[in-house]
């Protein structure tokens, strides 16, 4: 699995999902249970990853979004 996209933006991170979705690609949301555990208060970064074949797609459907 390679990491596609990073971020404690909880709005932008659902964006991500809907867009990977859209393009059928599969896609795992890491750090989930860390965030809860730390009270959601967004120490910690929810990281989005792709299988490594669909690396190139996965960045395809991501390209417009805004990093940061």
């Amino acid at each position: 699995m390679k990491e596609v996209f990073r971020t404690n933006d909880l709005v932008k991170l659902s964006y991500i999902e809907h867009l990977l979705q859209e393009a059928g690609l599969k896609y795992f949301i890491a750090d989930q249970h860390i965030s809860a555990v730390e009270g959601n208060i967004g120490a910690f970064p929810r990281r989005v990853m792709v299988p490594e074949e669909l690396l190139q797609a996965a960045e395809a459907a991501l390209s417009e979004v805004e990093r940061g």
